[in-house]
């Protein structure tokens, strides 16, 4: 039996070797300062993305994949020269630059019987290297159809998940160096599968699924980190009904020919399934610290927890679960309810992705060498308290930090934040 699935499973990767053809599309420009290139591809690849100095280069390896032509094209400021060329399994592209250029990781979306690679640059003056923002992918759990947990005053889940998120997503928007990517922005239904494949479309670092729970004892309070494993930890996990198991079941069989299959891809690339389980932990754990730290946010469980939850399965992607509280608890309802309880949630959520980002800087990203103060971008409604809140300061330090005592504060104005 174990030899009939080690052919099965020899024979399906040397499928998905084989299959991924990627050919040069065009690069223009889309808009001021702002150049596009793109590839097609027959179907969603994992590719490393990294930066290059003296001279200055972008490199994305698309793994598992062959190109039709090999590409060195020369082309205008400021991008030098394009190549490509698949060797061993792998395709690689070379964008030589005149410059340091601000930078995006590809996407990867599919579209008229094609998926469309593409890598996007700008021109920035005053780069001493080349930068990219951090991509945060942020999934509100449930939507749509799909309440989720509700509470005794009819608190839904899928509303509480939302707004968190949207609280979260507000400030890395507006914070230099990250950019938020929201999985569900309204209340509309979405696949397990259409969750954690957007991450991968839209070139996310990080994965952040947020959920609040439910119990039959209303006693049972407070909020919980899981990150991905196979054997679960918590009975939270191990008492999924059968019925929700047999639908997650049904939703992993339905992967389109397009799509990357994250379960063939943990016996494809090992290594970098290891590293993202442990950065998903380290991850889990300074968000969960950060819960500790906030007086108003209950523990249920006081280490990261382990889970089979499906969301949380990508091979590359450092991914974690938040189960904000307990809906069927009073406390916690009352917490999630109110705005000023999901903003502590978001915030602690927040600042336990900088601190991960402190300990494990993101190569060629804004935060490479980690910068003494955060930027902040003033928006409109904006009033020092509240920014304080949002970052966990006091507003004499922001004060303090940008020579602001007596002066007002405009829409647009960038002031730094030390955290």
């Amino acid at each position: 039996m174990n030899i009939i699935k080690l052919v099965i499973t020899i024979l399906t990767l040397s499928t998905i070797v084989k299959a991924n053809e990627i050919s040069f599309n065009e690069i223009v420009e889309s808009k001021k300062n702002s150049f596009t290139v793109s590839f097609f591809l027959e179907k969603i690849s994992y590719i490393k993305s990294y930066s290059l100095e003296s001279p200055s280069r972008l490199v994305f390896e698309v793994y598992d994949s062959n190109l039709l032509t090999n590409l060195d094209k020369a082309y205008d400021y400021p991008i030098k020269k394009i190549r490509a060329a698949t060797s061993n399994g792998i395709t690689k592209i070379v964008l030589d630059l005149y410059e340091y250029v601000e930078w995006k990781k590809p996407t990867q979306i599919y579209k008229d019987g094609k998926v469309v690679l593409n890598i996007e640059i700008n021109k920035v003056k005053g780069l001493n290297a080349n930068a990219r923002d951090i991509i945060v992918a942020i999934d509100a759990g449930h939507g749509g159809k799909d309440p989720g947990a509700v509470s005794n005053n009819n608190v839904l889940e899928k509303d509480v998940t939302l707004l968190i998120s949207r609280e979260l997503e507000r400030t890395l928007r507006d914070t230099k160096g990250y950019q938020a990517i929201m999985i569900r922005d309204d209340d509309n239904s979405l696949s397990l599968n259409d969750r954690y494949k957007s991450a991968r479309k839209y070139g996310a670092d990080i994965f952040i699924s947020i959920h609040a729970d439910g119990f039959r004892l209303a006693s049972v309070k407070g909020a919980s980190v899981f990150v991905w494993s196979e054997n679960s930890s918590s009975s939270v996990a191990r008492n999924l009904s059968e019925k929700e198991r047999k639908r997650i079941q049904a939703q992993i069989k339905n992967i389109e020919s397009y799509d990357f299959d994250e379960d063939v891809a943990r016996e494809l690339y090992p290594n970098a399934y290891k590293e993202k389980i442990d950065r998903s932990k380290l991850l889990g754990e300074k968000i969960l610290d950060q819960f500790k730290s906030d007086p108003f946010t209950k523990i249920h469980k006081k280490n990261v927890e382990f889970a089979d939850f499906r969301v949380l399965k990508s091979v590359d992607i450092p991914s974690v679960l938040i189960e904000s509280g307990f809906l069927t608890n009073p406390e916690d309802a009352k917490r999630l309810k109110s705005k000023a309880g999901r903003r502590m949630l978001a915030r602690s959520i927040f600042l336990g992705i900088n601190e991960y980002y402190k300990e494990k800087p993101l190569l060629g990203s804004y935060f490479e060498n980690y910068p003494e103060y955060l930027e902040y971008q003033i928006q409109k409604g904006d009033v020092l308290s509240e920014i304080a809140i949002r970052f966990g300061v006091t507003v004499d330090s922001i004060n303090e930090s940008n020579n602001l005592f007596n002066k007002s504060i405009f829409p647009g104005q960038l002031i730094r934040i030390k955290i």
